[in-house]
């Protein structure tokens, strides 16, 4: 079992109530969420480092990137054609 610790969060009731119609299992849920966000961060922060030390993305580079996520988007959802924006 990971390491854990126990810490309080308080959160609006409506969000409260939508968590539990959700998930029986809020500190996965929670867990989970956090470690999107990090992630999230993560990447923003390793993103912006690229473009201070090569310059801003292209236009070409981002349809690529885009393509490249709504490619893997496609496979992991067994979705075929373009995702709607």
């Amino acid at each position: 079992m990971a390491d854990t610790t126990r810490i309080t969060v308080t959160l609006p009731k409506e969000q409260v109530e939508a968590l539990k119609e959700l998930t029986d299992n809020v500190s996965a849920y929670a867990a989970e969420a956090i470690a999107q966000q990090i992630r999230h961060h993560r990447l923003e922060e390793e993103l912006r480092l690229h473009q201070e030390e090569f310059g801003e993305f292209t236009e070409e580079e981002l349809a690529e990137a885009q393509e490249r996520i709504d490619s893997a988007f496609r496979q992991d959802t067994g979705e075929s054609g373009n995702r709607a924006a």
